[in-house]
């Protein structure tokens, strides 16, 4: 169970994302004295000023700590001394499929100026096993002149952030954490004690990361999987919608997964990478299974556009000229999260093919390409329609009213005039 109680330190959280700002509000809820650093000046006056950049956490649980001052977002990097703990959770995107760890190696050299004898840094952001210990701790001991166990402790906890997700947050899913030695670990361990109901104590950061790659590659080799057996199905003549219901009524050995048009977010388009680079350093083999998983859920946008071309040359009109309207962009349903959304992709495809193309996301207010409203009208005049996200917000019974055709890819809608992924 969380601590009610704890021992007020300074922390300072590297990154107010997704990440990093739910961990820097739930700290300070739990009474620590909280810098939120980043260096997007935007999102530090957003947050400066009570609003917020993440549905996950509403501006009604910032105004107040703001107010107590036990959160303060910098962009300044003078703000992080004085830190007796701080957490790192900054992106770790791809660079010509490598591991793109500059934005960690920044933070270490933020922080490493302003370690002290006996303070904690840890690793929340995905990246290789290794990492903690052979490119964090280095940086940090370069900036500092301070070595990781003997003048400061050192360990790694995985984000285990899902977006949007109402039952999962950040209090109730377990943690785990990890340290390069005892001291470390026992330090990490009673912090997230005080701010989630479980901790799961692993032996070694390297563990920690091992474990956090698998957790995602885990799902997007079987959201692959499904994928695959789509494209095969459709081809064939076959419902797999129906197919998945069926095989989903066995209570063992069989786990859901769905198809869609690609994946989307931080985690599925990169973290699997990570590994399957990771293994051809350590192995000279790459992941032959990740590689295709990725090769196939990489190619969804296109066989999207391919299927749509398709159902549009069956009903004479070319995708050449085509008016096209995109129901959703983000990656996933109920949030505004547009990176690496599939999506923008199809939306790109779609107009180098010389369609015209719109969008109507009840989330996103900033996009690139024309956000519209799915009134009945609009709806009508669209010679397809395509559903990528599957937003509750979304009229379906109006879509599927008014809308002349449909290809729709979350199995949402039924009637002649719509198809399915």
């Amino acid at each position: 169970m969380t601590r009610t109680t704890v021992q007020p330190l300074r922390i300072v959280i590297m990154g107010q994302g997704y990440v990093g700002l739910p961990l820097a509000v739930r700290a300070a809820e739990a009474g620590h004295e909280v810098v939120g650093y980043d260096v997007d000046p935007d999102r530090i006056k957003t947050l400066l000023t009570g609003g917020t950049v993440t549905d996950d956490v509403p501006a009604e649980r910032i105004a107040p700590l703001l107010d107590a001052g036990r959160y303060r977002p910098s962009i300044d990097a003078a703000d992080c001394a004085g830190f007796d703990l701080a957490v790192i959770a900054v992106p770790t995107p791809l660079a010509d499929g490598a591991p793109d760890l500059s934005h960690v190696e920044e933070a270490a050299s933020t922080l490493g100026s302003h370690l002290r004898p006996g303070s904690t840094v840890i690793l929340e952001s995905t990246s290789y096993p290794g990492t903690t210990e052979d490119v964090l701790a280095p940086l940090l001991e370069a900036a500092s002149g301070l070595r990781a166990g003997a003048d400061y402790h050192l360990g790694y906890s995985p984000e285990r952030t899902d977006p949007g997700n109402p039952r999962w947050r950040l209090e109730n899913t377990p943690k785990l954490v990890s340290g390069i030695d005892a001291a470390s670990a026992t330090i990490i361990e009673d912090f997230y004690a005080g701010l989630v109901e479980t901790v799961v104590p692993i032996a070694s950061c390297r563990t920690a990361e091992f474990a956090k790659l698998i957790e995602n590659t885990f799902r997007h080799v079987n959201i692959a999987l499904v994928n695959e057996l789509a494209t095969a199905a459709h081809d064939a003549g076959l419902d797999i919608w129906s197919a998945l219901d069926a095989a989903a009524t066995k209570p063992f050995g069989f786990l859901r997964f769905t198809p869609g048009p690609g994946v989307g977010g931080h985690c599925l388009p990169t973290d699997p990478t990570y590994l399957s680079w990771h293994a051809e350093q350590a192995t000279g083999r790459r992941l032959r299974l990740v590689d295709l998983a990725n090769e196939i859920n990489n190619d969804m946008p296109a066989y999207v556009v391919r299927r749509l071309s398709s159902a549009l040359r069956a009903r004479d009109r070319p995708l050449a000229g085509a008016d096209i309207l995109l129901l959703g962009l983000a990656y996933k349903p109920n949030t505004a999260d547009l990176r690496e959304a599939p999506a923008l992709r199809i939306a790109d495809l779609l107009a180098s093919e010389g369609a015209h193309v719109q969008a109507a996301d009840p989330y996103v207010t900033d996009a690139p390409l024309p956000l519209v409203v799915p009134t009945p009208d609009r709806l009508a005049a669209a010679d397809a329609v395509l559903l990528l996200t599957n937003h509750a917000a979304f009229d379906y019974s109006k879509i599927a009213t008014h809308a002349r055709y449909i290809l729709d890819c979350r199995n949402r809608l039924s009637a002649p005039h719509i198809e399915t992924l």
